[in-house]
């Protein structure tokens, strides 16, 4: 309850009105093309996109209500009708974004340290406060590898190792507590030190508690870790009282270069050892049931990815799982039964699943270039169009009003 308190008195301070005419207007006639509408079922375009951005990666709508853009200037922070409020620069550029339930916005990025009396660009999380509020934004703390890592305490830094360790992807839980991606070439069993291809976990103080043991930093498995691209949590806003789901589940990408890996979007499950007190992250295996008789294609069917770039679980009713695919250009969408489609309308003679997923090279409103981020909010579905500049809006055809 007092959580909610505190988000409805930040509320007050945000720039305008989220709920105004002028955001509720994506719906009237002319902002969606009726030529684009399909004849069955499937997204739908909503005009306009928000363009001009230089490498969009990113793309999140916080539980201020506000959409968050990650780029090679920083973040930029607009409203729903996509007016821009303000730039927040980052070192290096913005790849990754995501905010808690307090409003705390984490950023990822690189800040330059010196150690040793030689400056390098290291991995870092920015924790941001009040970005969308008049009087913001402030950076409270940053998380920079490797001294974030509690396993490296007793561990020398690696220099230009360590330079080439990258923090690739955010997630925050319902208690605020945060897990953080991480890829790098030390992946060794030999040493104290947890692997650099891992997911780090946080509380939201930034105390580092752990990290997923259990995931296969080297080998391709169903709960492999290999080349991190991006995480999801079961989390997600709009802000409520009840339902938020506590799950501590998540769901990566794997961006690793070797063609031999086979399964690159994976659910990964929380697990308890109550003889060893631990937690352990494995295989969600359930994921493998291939029921031909509710879809034509699946989530773990393999390789039916080539480098997917995000990933993002609806937190609503519909449970949709949306990945983008930078090689593939495209946005694929499934349940959270693994089966590729949207459920069918109450109207329909057949119950299997209807592809919805759409994409291809090129510029088009129903086409990317390299996409790079994806998130959901509201029955509408972002997409940091990269190579484009541009994010993109779609409507399932069956939500239009």
């Amino acid at each position: 309850m007092v959580l909610i308190a505190v988000t409805a008195s930040s509320c007050g301070f945000l720039f305008g009105d989220k709920d105004d005419e002028s955001t509720n207007e994506i719906f009237e006639q002319g902002r969606i093309d009726p030529t684009l509408v399909p004849q069955n079922v499937g997204y739908v375009p909503i005009f306009p996109f928000f363009e001009g951005f230089s490498n969009p990666v990113d793309v999140y709508v916080g539980y201020d209500e506000m959409v968050y853009i990650a780029s090679d200037d920083g973040v930029h922070v607009l409203d729903q009708k996509g007016t821009r409020h303000r730039l927040i620069s980052i070192p290096g550029g913005a790849t990754d974004i995501i905010q808690d339930r307090r409003l705390h916005l984490y950023v990822v990025g690189r800040v330059k340290q010196n150690v040793g009396g030689q400056d390098y660009m290291l991995p870092a999380v920015y924790h941001i406060t009040n970005a969308s509020s008049a009087d913001g934004p402030y950076f409270i703390d940053t998380l920079i590898h490797p001294f974030s890592d509690i396993s490296r305490r007793q561990v020398a830094f690696r220099g230009a190792d360590d330079e080439a360790v990258s923090f690739t992807g955010l997630v925050t839980l319902e208690d605020n507590s945060l897990y953080v991606s991480r890829t790098g070439p030390n992946n060794s069993f030999s040493t104290t030190a947890w692997p650099d291809n891992t997911i780090l976990q946080f509380t939201q103080d930034g105390v580092n508690t752990g990290h997923t043991n259990g995931l296969n930093p080297q080998t391709s498995s169903l709960r492999s870790c290999l080349g991190v691209s991006a995480i999801a949590g079961f989390a997600a806003p709009p802000q409520r009282l009840f339902g938020v789901d506590k799950s501590k589940d998540f769901i990566l990408c794997q961006a690793d270069p070797d063609p031999s890996v086979e399964f690159r979007v994976l659910w990964i499950k929380e697990n308890f050892d109550p003889d060893i007190g631990s937690r352990f992250y494995g295989e969600n295996t359930a994921l493998l049931n291939f029921d031909t008789t509710k879809a034509n294609r699946f989530l773990y069917q393999s390789f039916r990815f080539g480098l997917p770039s995000d990933v993002f679980i609806a937190p609503d009713a519909t449970g949709y799982i949306f990945v983008t695919d930078a090689t593939k250009d495209s946005l694929y969408q499934f349940t959270r039964q693994g089966f590729e489609g949207v459920n069918p309308p109450a109207n329909f003679t057949t119950r299997k699943q209807l592809n919805a997923s759409f994409g291809g090279k090129g510029s088009g409103p129903f086409q990317f270039r390299e996409p790079s981020g994806v998130c959901y909010f509201r029955n509408i579905v972002y997409v940091a169009d990269k190579g484009n500049g541009r994010i993109c809006r779609y409507i399932l055809s069956t939500d239009i009003e």
